[in-house]
Formats: C-alpha cells, sequence, structure tokens
C-alpha cells in the first residue's frame, strides 16, 4: 500500500485519537495499522457494561509473563495489554483521571505542564462525554468511611490536587455505549476513504532510508507480508511494551542489544525499553452485612501514606479504589486465577488454564455463591509512585514473541514500605463508623495477618499489575531521552512515538487519560508543522 500521508502504528486508546484527528478534514491519507480484531467481531468492546466479558476474552488481550521477580516471591507475574481497536480502552473498567499537577512536574519537559496539557484535555473530553456513576448507599459509606480515616471529598478529581482526596471519577461512557478512543475517533469515520484501517496487522518493522528517514512499514496480516510507504511521518502508538520492542526490530536500541539478535543498527539509543514503570497493587477484601449496590469501581482516593519518600509534598504516592465484586469478581478470578496458579511454561502448553476457568465458573454457579459476592466488597491499595525500575528487552527477532519483560517489582526497598503503609490506611478506612455499620468483615489478607513479617508475605504473594506500563521510551530534553519534547525519536526522521512509553514518570493514577491526550497532542503537532510547510492549517 502506498501514498500515505501517516501511518499510525497501534489502534489503542492513543493511536486511535491520533488517527482519528489526523484523517478528520479528509485532507490527509492515514493508515492506522492494528494487530487485534475489528470491534464488530468483539461487540462486548462496545457496551458500557461489556468490560466483564472482554477482560475473559482472550482475543482481546496479549498474553505476557513477566521475568520471575524476587520481590513477588520468585512469581512471574502476568502482564497482559488490550488489543484491538481501541486497545486496553475497549477493554478496562472506563475510569478516566487525568493525574495529578504533580506528575506533570515531574515529567520537567518543556510544554508539558498541568497548564500546558489542560487545552488538550478539555478537547478530548468534550469528545469523549465523559459522565459520573451515580452515588449509593456503598459508595457513600465509602466516601464517609474515607473521611473519618483523614481523605477528604474531591467533588472533581481531575482537578489537580490529589493528596489527600477521594471522590467519584469520571468515566468514558454515555448511557449504555463505551466511548473508547475507537468510539470517539476512528468509528464516525470508517466510512471515509481517507482513513484506512487495517485490522489482524502485525508490524515487523519500520523502514528507513540512506537519511535515516522512515518512509513505510512492513506488516504482514497472516501469511501476507504488506509494505505501506509514507509520505510525512510514522507514528509508533503501540503501548509501553510494544513499541519498544518494534524500535529494536528496527534498528533502534541499545548496540549491544541489536548485535545480540544480529538487527543492523539505525541509531544508538540507550534509553530504548529501560525505565519500565508499573503499578502493582493488592486488594484486601472485606463482607458486609447486606449486599453491595454498586456495579462499578467508580470511588478513587489518592493519599501520601509514606511521608518519609522524596516526592514533593503535593505528590500522592498511592491510590486507594473502592471495588465491588459484584462489579467482576467471576471475571476477575477466570482471567486472573490460571495466571497466578501455573508457571507461564504450563499456562501457554497445557489446557490447564481452560479448567481452571471451567472450574471457576462452575464455583460461581454454585448455590450460595451469588449472595456471598454480592457482599463482597474490596479495597484495592495500589503503588502509584513506585521507585523500582524495570526494563524490557528482546526475546527474539520474531516481532509476534513477547519481550524479556522484567518491572521489577518491590526492587526499591521504599516501594515495600509504602505498600505497608497503604494497607494500613485501608484497613483504617475499613474499621471507620460508616463502613463498620455497612459491613467490613476482613476476609483477606484477614485478621491473624497483623505483624509486618505477615502483611510483607501477604504483599509478595498477592501482588499483581494494574496495567499501567509507561516510560520505556521517555521523552525529555537530554541526549539520552528517546523522544523530544514534540514527540520525534532522537537520531532518525519522520518517526514520533505517541503512548504512555513516552511518559519520563508514571502518574499516579490510571494511564488511559493521559495516553489519550498524548494522542491529541501528536495530531497537534504534526498539523502545526504541515501549517509551517504552508499546507494545512493546524489542528485546534
Amino acid at each position: 500500500m502506498s501514498g500515505f500521508d501517516y501511518v499510525i502504528i497501534g489502534g489503542g486508546s492513543a493511536g486511535c485519537v491520533a488517527a482519528g484527528r489526523l484523517a478528520a478534514d479528509g485532507r490527509r491519507r492515514v493508515l492506522l495499522l492494528e494487530a487485534g480484531d475489528p470491534a464488530a467481531r468483539n461487540p462486548e468492546t462496545l457496551r458500557a457494561d461489556g468490560y466483564r466479558e472482554a477482560f475473559i476474552n482472550p482475543r482481546l488481550m496479549y498474553e505476557r509473563f513477566s521475568t520471575p521477580q524476587p520481590g513477588c516471591g520468585g512469581r512471574s507475574i502476568f502482564l497482559g495489554t488490550g488489543r484491538g481497536l481501541g486497545g486496553s480502552g475497549s477493554i478496562n473498567a472506563m475510569v478516566y483521571l487525568r493525574g495529578s499537577r504533580a506528575d506533570y512536574r515531574e515529567w520537567a519537559t518543556p510544554g508539558w505542564s498541568w497548564e500546558a496539557v489542560a487545552a488538550d484535555f478539555e478537547g478530548l473530553e468534550a469528545a469523549l462525554d465523559l459522565h459520573q456513576r451515580p452515588p449509593t448507599e456503598f459508595t457513600e459509606a465509602c466516601v464517609l468511611a474515607a473521611e473519618h480515616a483523614g481523605f477528604h471529598r474531591l467533588e472533581d478529581l481531575d482537578g489537580g490536587a490529589l493528596v489527600g482526596g477521594l471522590g467519584y471519577e469520571r468515566m468514558n461512557f454515555s448511557g449504555a455505549r463505551r466511548r473508547s478512543s475507537y468510539v470517539a475517533f476512528v468509528e464516525p469515520l470508517m466510512h471515509r476513504g481517507n482513513l484506512v484501517v487495517e485490522t489482524g496487522a502485525r508490524v515487523q518493522q519500520i523502514l528507513f532510508d540512506e537519511r535515516r528517514r522512515a518512509v513505510g512499514v512492513r506488516y504482514t496480516i497472516g501469511e501476507a507480508v504488506r509494505v505501506a510507504t509514507v509520505r510525512r511521518e510514522v507514528v509508533l502508538a503501540a503501548g509501553a511494551l510494544e513499541s519498544p520492542k518494534l524500535l529494536m526490530l528496527s534498528g533502534i536500541g541499545r548496540q549491544e542489544e541489536l548485535r545480540r539478535h544480529g538487527i543492523p543498527a539505525v541509531v544508538e539509543a540507550r534509553a530504548v525499553g529501560a525505565g519500565l514503570r508499573d503499578h502493582p497493587n493488592v486488594t484486601l477484601f472485606f463482607r458486609s452485612q447486606a449486599a453491595v449496590d454498586c456495579d462499578y469501581p467508580q470511588i478513587y482516593g489518592f493519599h501520601r501514606v509514606n511521608p518519609a519518600s522524596p516526592l514533593p509534598p503535593d505528590q500522592a504516592d498511592t491510590c486507594f479504589v473502592m471495588y465491588p465484586a459484584r462489579s467482576s469478581m467471576r471475571e476477575a478470578t477466570m482471567r486472573m486465577l490460571p495466571t497466578m496458579a501455573l508457571s507461564p511454561r504450563l499456562y501457554r502448553t497445557t489446557p490447564l488454564p481452560a479448567l481452571l476457568r471451567a472450574a471457576v465458573r462452575a464455583g460461581f454457579a454454585a448455590p450460595g455463591a451469588r449472595g456471598f459476592v454480592e457482599r463482597l466488597y474490596g479495597i484495592v491499595v495500589i503503588l502509584g509512585k513506585p521507585r523500582s525500575r524495570g526494563s524490557l528487552r528482546l526475546a527474539s527477532t520474531d516481532a509476534a514473541a513477547p519481550a524479556i519483560i522484567d518491572p521489577a517489582y518491590f526492587d526499591d526497598p521504599e516501594d515495600m514500605e509504602t505498600m505497608l503503609r497503604g494497607v494500613a490506611l485501608a484497613r483504617q478506612i475499613a474499621a471507620a463508623p460508616p463502613l463498620r455499620r455497612f459491613g467490613s468483615r476482613e476476609l483477606l489478607p484477614g485478621a491473624q495477618s497483623r505483624s509486618q513479617a505477615a502483611l510483607r508475605a501477604f504483599i509478595r504473594r498477592q501482588a499483581m499489575t494494574t496495567y499501567h506500563f509507561a516510560s520505556t521510551c521517555r521523552m525529555g530534553e537530554d541526549a539520552g531521552a528517546v523522544v523530544d519534547a514534540r514527540l520525534r525519536v532522537r537520531g532518525v526522521q519522520g518517526l514520533r512515538i505517541a503512548d504512555a512509553s513516552v511518559m519520563p514518570g508514571v502518574p499516579v493514577s490510571a494511564l488511559n487519560a493521559p495516553s489519550m491526550m498524548i494522542g491529541w497532542r501528536v495530531a497537534r503537532f504534526l498539523a502545526e508543522e504541515e501549517g509551517e510547510d504552508g499546507d494545512v492549517k493546524a489542528l485546534s
């Protein structure tokens, strides 16, 4: 395929925003390449209540495992991410959070402060048509209990000041329909001839000419090998676990890593795949006296639980989510139990995962199970500002092979200290009168787990990813940064990265909203630079 102004690699949260924005006025020819399915094949990705089914649909998630994690008792942790149009934003619980003012100050990159990105967030939010879920008896009990434990109610979680705040987050749904980046930005343009969407497209390599300018993309659909040529630029938006892998496969990375796989070097970029950050979490479970009257995790709180941390005073270090088990407990167990009970080898090569999922399904169908689940809720404790830094490197030159991923959970001892303090604060919330009256009998880790040693063991045994991978192709002004402030890959021309991999630090909150904002901005940057050439007016 030839003659595209832009090729966008990755139809996820950021890629769909970038593709839709660039194609909207009809004057640019845009190719969007997505490895997963068209949305119509998995209609649960289009429904607001479909995330339960989407989470257990194997076609909608990359199934990867970490290297064994010493900080998690030697376990290999499941590191799945969404695949298909809309990416993780089509299978998540629709949480929309910008993050805190301090998160963007930490990025220390000109043009990326809280104030600088505010207009981009506002434009994005107008297109998404965000809503809050209404309060319920359970959610109000959670808010009041948190206030007893030292939080204050926040009416707007996107105002920039999060420390000590808790409230109802906005969600990207409208009526019964999910408002993912695909639904908001790409679906309305699918009939347009200037936007070409290829699904089932596995990108093998970004192609460069002798001047180190990106001139095309090689990809496969089934057994067919195709090449798309580009007149202007390639935008890599495959996510923090795929974008660095594709850079390395295309000759951009650490020289020794490229040499190890026989990949001709285009440019040395030592930060590619380095600095990986994620939010590990654990969940404390409680039994209420009556059914929990809430179907979505809609209450989020943020606190600074570790005063010894070197973070600035206005930066929260921990996120708390009030989780009603009825919302997705069965599906979460079906998805996660096999990944935690089996080694990666057994998970990939035996029928045991399917057998375990069938057993879970049968267990939840047993008499009494529904009533038990309806009276169960969790407080999820998320390490929001990890100090540990992981890494990612190639396993092979096969683009379909997962990278070797080491998130280095709890490698820095301060992370465990912060998690311990977060667990203690979660217990304070559950013990406060409003939740105690509602019902808060602790089931996990349980009353017997009181010592610091017992709680450390609980965290190491139960910690899992929150699927918030970032920072593997960081932006910055220094020569070691992979991309500059306008998301251009250093050392080459015609290539930008627009996804969570460019974040110099991981925000304390969920990454879907900041990722979409990055997709919004890259489209604006590209259009502005066209305007400098006198071709096309910049996007507003």
